[in-house]
């Protein structure tokens, strides 16, 4: 049973906000633009709906599109952080499903501080403060995704886009991502791999797998004619076993790496080897893709 929208009290934002890793910026936007039901009617109700349809579905797998504030109220403090209300609402809720699946606190904030990361990308990406998306970070809160060490893992179903010799569609899997953050080290990687099998089938045991997907622009096999082939990517890369071509990367290259949409392409630093590789393939007019691999736990 949930308990409704209702916004933590402000008495701990403090510490909300340090654990969720909310940079100052976005702290002071988001208590400037804090909504209530006698001066925000209409958005309050927005946030409801929101809210509701994030907690009748704790634990599901599939990414969720959640409604939206109004179109009036989009471009304002309290459209552009519409969003980030609906999760810290949802913060009890999604406390309490870790808790009684007895995840542990330190990997239950390190996973649900992706918030803050998110916001920091939002101010990078568009140059303001907001959470312009929320459908990410619906797996966060609704207790489908964990980080564990260096990547992050969601329980998850193969589709058919997945399909290949070592799986069927619909066998439950672990989706793999990298987050922002320190080197993709073989090490970081090895040990986050080791802990995602156990957690799961500690946490988790009544969707049992030995199989993690991943979807990423690092598994592009271009990167091999740039890369030395003991970096850190090109080890990550060799992991997995592809299962068809993806998706176009580009956007995705220039997002995670550029911390751009659509930019000039002569506007781009090439300040590192993978900056320069990126440049120097798209100036020849060529295309990223993000195909997706898989590997045995």
């Amino acid at each position: 049973m949930t308990r409704g929208f209702r916004l933590p009290d402000r008495t701990y934002l403090p510490a909300i906000f340090e654990r969720l890793a909310i940079v100052e910026d976005d702290q002071q936007e988001i208590l400037a633009a804090w909504p209530s039901p006698e001066t925000d009617p209409q958005i309050w109700k927005a946030l409801e709906r929101a809210h509701e349809k994030l907690v009748n579905d704790f634990g599901g797998f599939d990414v969720m599109q959640l409604p939206g504030s109004h179109a009036s109220v989009e471009s304002t403090p309290k459209g552009r952080y519409f969003f980030v209300y609906v999760f810290l609402a949802a913060l009890a809720e999604v406390r309490r499903f870790h808790a009684k699946r007895q995840i542990p606190d330190e990997i239950s904030w390190a996973t649900l501080a992706d918030l803050g990361r998110n916001l920091v990308r939002d101010r990078l990406l568009l140059g303001d403060g907001g959470l312009r998306t929320s459908s990410w970070l619906t797996l966060h809160f609704r207790g489908s995704i964990y980080e564990l060490g260096r990547l992050q893992f969601n329980r998850m179903e193969v589709r058919a886009a997945h399909v290949a010799n070592a799986f069927r569609e619909g066998d439950p899997a672990l989706g793999v991502h990298i987050p922002e953050g320190g080197p993709l080290t073989p090490e970081s990687c090895d040990d986050s791999l080791a802990r995602a099998s156990s957690f799961f089938a500690r946490h988790f045991p009544e969707t049992p797998t030995r199989r993690a997907i991943c979807n990423s622009w690092l598994l592009d096999p271009q990167l091999a004619d740039y890369l030395e082939p003991e970096s850190n990517i090109m080890r990550f890369q060799r992991r997995f076993t592809l299962a068809g071509k993806g998706h176009d990367g580009d956007a995705d290259i220039l997002r995670f790496v550029f911390h751009r949409i659509a930019p000039k392409i002569d506007d781009l630093p090439q300040r590192t080897t993978l900056e320069r590789a990126i440049v120097s393939h798209l100036r020849a007019g060529k295309h990223w893709r993000s195909p997706t691999g898989w590997l045995r736990l």
